[in-house]
């Protein structure tokens, strides 16, 4: 009878198999097909998703008291920057607590762009604060910030470089309990709000690394389109080149069943997985969203439809990439914000040399595309198509070339700077840069096309001048 039932259910899975939808959202250039049990696998044969609740709508941040009543919180670390904190959607979180009698202590020291030390410094005023629940008011670097506050005051004995991903930090896996954190996101653009990520600059490297594991997500994010229009054309904008990249990044990564090692604990299953038919979704619809919105939400401050979509854009992207990760754009994107010399960017308030995340990201979009297309040109052509391309009678070796070049023109129209060079960037700094992305190999592992040195070494060159 056994022997029966187990006959019968592998019938069932392979017809299901046949049947699965086969459109371009649903279906996947590299098989899907059902995998063996671990035992002996040196391949991942299994896909996680993880995510933050959210709550959406217009308004929603005054609910944020509510619900850390509703969470029994009675000391409370709402984090934000010195900019925001002047700012309404800091103002409303504030009057929610006070209406709903929480207590609560407010730190505004984060820095735009994280580094380990302002890490360090926000993680001792989460330890001496003893908080039992957190609030991020603010853009990704808020909220990764305030992840890492959570996870290290809840782990007080833990080296900093502990939890730090590997190789540079020991990447441990999290197996403390950590504080409720509610993310209120003012940006259209990390998706952090739904992901087990935090960034930071690791000074000592001059590299950007990070954190990443699925304990440290938030446990709500608070989605709400009104915080957006407080928001500078430029901040739109470098903030919805992020949601680009990780649309196109996770939708082109590396399939989850073709990443290695395969892990012998579930524990040890790392949140950047590689492409899912799960994360497909949500990433191709974010994408549609950016083709749709993201000129008009830089364009016009008071375009709400627009601002709003892209809100909800950045979070669905997020959604996909927090499981399927990203690779090259991000993995190149960390030594160029990294090793910034005089470059500031427009409509940011800082006192120190920055390069945008997404503006870093996005630089290299063009050169990466044309080198990753080859493994899925199909993915790659889907993508054009949506952002605007006329794929009708594309050939499938000009994947690349068609991709990048529909990205160039998506960058020119929104005004961004023509390459590296633009930002301060030479031919002489490509060796720096390439020792800088050598490090990230949580994402550029999960690149489609394995990459050498001198691979990286054309890519920063392709990537010194767009137009």
């Amino acid at each position: 009878m056994a022997a029966a039932t187990r006959a019968r259910v592998a019938h069932l899975l392979r017809q299901l198999q046949r049947a699965a939808c086969q459109c371009p959202t649903h279906s996947h250039t590299y098989s899907q097909a059902l995998g063996p049990a671990p035992s002996g696998k040196t391949t991942d044969y299994a896909f996680e998703m993880a995510i933050s609740n959210i709550r959406y709508g217009a308004g929603v941040t005054k609910e944020v008291g509510m619900d850390l009543q509703n969470m029994g919180a009675k000391n409370v670390c709402l984090m934000t920057d010195k900019n925001l904190s002047q700012l309404p959607p800091v103002q409303i979180v504030m009057d929610s607590l006070v209406k709903n009698g929480i207590n609560f202590k407010v730190y505004d020291n984060v820095r735009v762009e994280p580094t380990d030390g302002s890490f360090m410094e926000a993680i001792e005023f989460a330890k001496k604060g003893a908080f039992d629940a957190y609030v991020a008011v603010g853009g990704g670097s808020t909220m990764d910030t305030c992840k890492a506050a959570n996870l290290y005051a809840s782990s007080p004995q833990s080296d900093f470089l502990d939890y730090v991903n590997a190789p540079i930090g020991k990447g441990k896996p999290v197996s403390v309990p950590l504080k409720p954190l509610i993310a209120v996101p003012t940006t259209s653009g990390t998706g952090s709000e739904t992901t087990g990520v935090a960034i930071f600059d690791y000074e000592h490297l001059k590299v950007k690394t990070g954190i990443a594991s699925r304990a440290i997500k938030p446990t709500l994010g608070l989605i709400d389109p009104l915080h957006t229009l407080h928001m500078p054309d430029r901040v739109v904008a470098n903030s919805g080149f992020d949601v680009l990249c990780h649309a196109l990044e996770s939708y082109t990564a590396l399939p989850y069943h073709m990443r290695s090692p395969c892990p012998s604990n579930p524990i040890t299953r790392p949140a950047y997985q590689g492409s899912n038919p799960v994360s497909d979704i949500w990433a191709v619809h974010a994408l549609r969203i950016v083709a749709k919105y993201l000129k008009r939400a830089v364009r016009n401050p008071d375009d709400l439809e627009a601002r709003s979509n892209m809100h909800l854009a950045s979070a669905f992207a997020g959604i996909g990439f927090g499981n399927a990760g990203v690779h090259l754009c991000h993995g190149m994107s960390y030594p160029i914000s990294g090793l910034v010399k005089t470059y500031k960017a427009k409509d940011y308030n800082v006192d120190h040399p920055l390069v945008p995340h997404g503006l870093s990201v996005v630089l290299t979009s063009p050169a990466v595309f044309t080198f990753t297309a080859q493994m899925s040109p199909e993915r790659h052509l889907e993508t054009a198509e949506i952002l605007g391309a006329d794929t009708r009678t594309a050939r499938i070796p000009d994947a690349g070339p068609i991709l990048a070049d529909t990205l160039r023109k998506f960058l020119f129209d929104l005004d961004v700077d023509d390459g590296l060079a633009a930002i301060g960037y030479s031919k002489a700094d490509i060796p720096a840069l390439v020792k800088g992305t050598l490090p990230q190999e949580r994402v550029t592992k999960l690149a489609p096309r394995p990459q050498s040195e001198e691979d990286l070494s054309a890519l920063f060159e392709a990537s010194m001048k767009l137009y």
